[in-house]
């Protein structure tokens, strides 16, 4: 496997150079952050999920990877928007049809507050058609107060949601947020995001209501922003979560004098480089190269990578094995995207095997 020489990273411009230009010579002269081997399966692991992404997408029978951990347990893919529950938002919640601003930001909220595919169809069987403007908050409290009391699981696992604190007397979490998107649409937040002038002041809106932390919000900021209620860029910022932190620590034995979100900002900026010195094949998302979102996941899932390729650092954490088996599950249509991106997906590409 080849190095990565820091030192020649001055001679790179990044893509992005209008507005970073500088990047190279600080991270090698100002701050010179010292990457660990880890760093270098990063761009390998990026590489790979995104080949066993198309090789599905193209119907190819496994195995479509010989990395034996790819094979053996989850990953979520290189592009945020190509995961299964992105796919399910996109598809079947943002765009089902042609709906108003405060049924989009209505849909996308309340699937992302649960951001379980199984919570969204069960009210859409007992509740109907979901909209802003037929809102019950206690109809749907009983629906999920039951499903609860049955012992089925209405929160998905993939982020830690807070409870409500002082904030709200509410006996179940549930019940708490059904509250808090009452409060988002009798203040019309949907109307000040629309109309917010950059990613940044959207997030700051978000980021004002009980119980949204800044990582959070900027995963809502980012799943509103694939609906046509806004159109920000997602290479203004970026905010890494824990799990990008754990990854991070992996991937560098020192991040000198720069933030983990400059360290993302930085690979996305360079990633052609990266890829180009490890001699690595990367095929980007029909042109679209990877985002500072998309780079912040993947630092997330480099650090459950590591717990199985490379034990000896995950001493800090103490999480040595990977929860998520990998299972097939039924298959699913081709991908779809937010039409605006204008990707153009190769017609042959009918089915994506989850």
């Amino acid at each position: 496997m080849r190095q990565l020489n820091f030192q020649n990273i001055k001679a790179v411009t990044p893509r992005n150079s209008k507005s970073h230009g500088v990047w190279p010579n600080i991270l090698v002269k100002l701050a010179p952050a010292k990457p660990t081997e880890v760093f270098n399966s990063y761009w390998h692991f990026a590489a790979e999920r995104q080949k066993v992404f198309f090789k599905r997408i193209a119907n190819e029978p496994p195995p479509w990877t010989e990395d034996d951990i790819l094979q053996s347990y989850k990953f979520t893919n290189a592009y945020r928007a190509s995961d299964r529950v992105s796919q399910y938002l996109i598809r079947c919640i943002l765009y089902d049809k042609q709906r108003s601003p405060d049924d989009i930001f209505f849909r996308c909220l309340l699937f992302k507050f649960f951001n379980k595919i199984e919570t969204w169809k069960l009210l859409e069987a007992e509740i109907g058609e979901i909209r802003a403007d037929t809102f019950d908050e206690r109809a749907y409290e009983r629906v999920l107060t039951k499903a609860m009391r049955e012992k089925t699981r209405i929160y998905s696992a993939a982020y830690i949601m807070p409870s409500g604190g002082s904030w709200t007397k509410c006996v179940y979490k549930h019940q708490m947020h059904l509250k808090l998107i009452r409060k988002m649409l009798d203040d019309r937040l949907w109307e000040k995001l629309a109309s917010a002038p950059s990613m940044g002041k959207a997030f700051e809106l978000l980021r004002s209501y009980p119980t949204i932390g800044d990582f959070l919000a900027y995963q809502y900021i980012t799943d509103l922003n694939y609906s046509t209620l806004t159109d920000f860029t997602e290479m203004e910022f970026v905010v890494p979560g824990p799990g990008a932190k754990h990854g991070i620590n992996k991937c560098f034995e020192s991040i000198g004098g720069l933030t983990e979100s400059e360290i993302i900002r930085y690979v996305t900026d360079c990633q052609e480089f990266f890829f180009d010195q490890l001699g690595l094949s990367f095929q980007n998302l029909w042109g679209r190269r990877l985002q500072l979102i998309d780079c912040q996941n993947l630092f997330c899932e480099i650090d459950k990578y590591a717990r199985v390729r490379f034990p000896e650092y995950s001493e800090a954490t103490g999480r040595t094995r990977i929860k998520q088996a990998y299972k097939r599950s039924q298959p699913l249509p081709k991908p779809f995207y937010p039409p605006k991106w204008g990707l153009k997906i190769n017609p042959n590409a009918e089915v994506l095997i989850g």
